[in-house]
């Protein structure tokens, strides 16, 4: 069976926060410790700030918009609304109205994330790692991905592409202390250690992307043979992400002019053997 354009009945599913439910809807009162997280949730910070503001409109007003969810065996398990969810239990309320879906696995999981990434502030690292999630989870390419989102592909390889950078500048860019756009220039440095120094040398000096961009462009060597370094630079990409597809795993082709490796991410003893039985069964 052919499967369904990502995003088709989107709005069905999680209506617009202006949206007035219909009253055909259902809304139950449903307990808030009956209820799971979303274990694909992107979202990894929570803007406590935020969260506070909505604590105090919950405490003032209720809970004016239902969470979604899904039926469960232990109960539900949450669809969209996260944040409302936890600014009520927050307050230490017995029950958060909710409207609850009958949605396959496959559909929830692809909705959660496009529901994250479409309406959710996302910071650029958890971005990078829905789309990830897209590959390996889903099977799908980077094509499929820009135009169930409405994205350039250029702008989904750009963002995984951060994942490639050191944790600690990872981290740097989850918290606001460098953009995704100093991070991008970074990408160009050809070892860790030179990205780790310019990092630092960014969040210390206040550099902007532009004076980042042109630091880079300092330390590294750019030749004539630029552009054909790009175009062999996405011919990797491409490859890496056939791979992904492949294994259904995270995997990274580390690449030079003489010699080079590839490193296959597994998870488990049991993932190390799905990955060994996908190789073997492609043996003459």
């Amino acid at each position: 069976m052919e499967k369904r354009a990502l995003g088709k009945g989107l709005s069905a599913l999680i209506p617009p926060k202006e949206a007035e439910y219909s009253t055909q809807e259902t809304i139950l009162q449903i307990p808030t410790t009956q209820i799971k997280t979303n274990r694909y949730q992107p979202r990894v910070a929570f803007n406590q700030e935020k969260l506070n503001e909505l604590i105090g409109s919950i405490k003032e007003k209720g809970v004016v918009q239902p969470v979604l969810v899904r039926r469960v065996e232990t109960g539900y398990e949450l669809i969209a609304g996260e944040r409302r969810l936890r600014a009520a239990k927050a307050l230490g309320l017995d029950n958060v109205p909710a409207i609850v879906k009958n949605v396959a696995d496959v559909d929830m999981l692809e909705l959660s994330l496009i529901e994250n990434i479409q309406r959710e502030e996302l910071n650029p690292i958890e971005e990078a790692h829905a789309f990830q999630k897209f590959i390996t989870d889903f099977n799908f390419t980077q094509d499929k991905i820009a135009k169930a989102l409405s994205k350039d592909r250029s702008t989904i390889a750009n963002t995984i592409r951060l994942l490639d950078l050191p944790k600690k500048i990872q981290d740097h860019i989850s918290k606001g202390d460098i953009t995704a756009g100093h991070a991008k220039a970074m990408l160009a440095l050809p070892t860790e250690t030179d990205q780790m120094r310019v990092c630092a040398f960014i969040i210390k000096k206040g550099l902007s992307v532009r004076e980042t961009e042109n630091l880079v462009s300092a330390k590294t060597s750019v030749t004539k043979k630029r552009a054909g370094f790009q175009q062999k630079e996405q011919t990797i990409v491409d490859l890496e992400t056939e791979l992904q597809q492949l294994f259904g795993t995270r995997v990274r082709i580390f690449h030079g002019k003489k010699r080079g490796r590839i490193q296959i991410e597994y998870y488990s003893n049991e993932d190390l053997n799905r990955i060994l039985g996908v190789i073997q069964s492609k043996r003459p």
